[in-house]
């Protein structure tokens, strides 16, 4: 009797521990894979950050931010600081808000000004809450 239980033990271990290490080893994926999408996220959080930074560099922001009483250094910083989808938001508005100043204007327009000024304060109060 001592033998069977012993028996059904063993078997008992092998059915509970083999498939979830045979499952473990099937679904890994490969280290360059893992490389390559970090490499991926690295650089595209590089080219948010650049155009959000390229944007705030710009004169027309600068007038903007001066007019309204923004400190660029302070928005510049708060950039450094945002991370994932903060990040791709506000590089989305600001690649919108450059595409209208890069798009001939002369001068700048109401609704370019608004993106502006929103995509400002959007920084900031990410920033503090976070």
């Amino acid at each position: 009797m001592r033998m069977i239980a012993s028996l059904l033990v063993v078997v008992f271990v092998l059915v509970a521990v083999v498939p979830p290490v045979n499952a473990q080893s099937s679904h890994a994926a490969p280290i360059s894979a893992l490389e390559s999408a970090v490499q991926e996220h690295v650089a595209s959080s590089a080219a948010d950050r650049e155009a959000v930074l390229r944007l705030l560099a710009s004169p027309e922001v600068q007038s903007i931010a001066g007019d309204v009483g923004i400190d660029l250094r302070q928005v510049e910083s708060a950039v450094g600081a945002l991370e994932g989808s903060q990040l791709a938001e506000v590089a989305a508005q600001a690649r919108q808000a450059e595409g209208a100043l890069a798009g001939g204007q002369s001068r700048v327009v109401i609704s370019t000004t608004m993106i502006i000024i929103a995509l400002l304060v959007l920084i900031l109060i990410i920033v503090a809450v976070d």
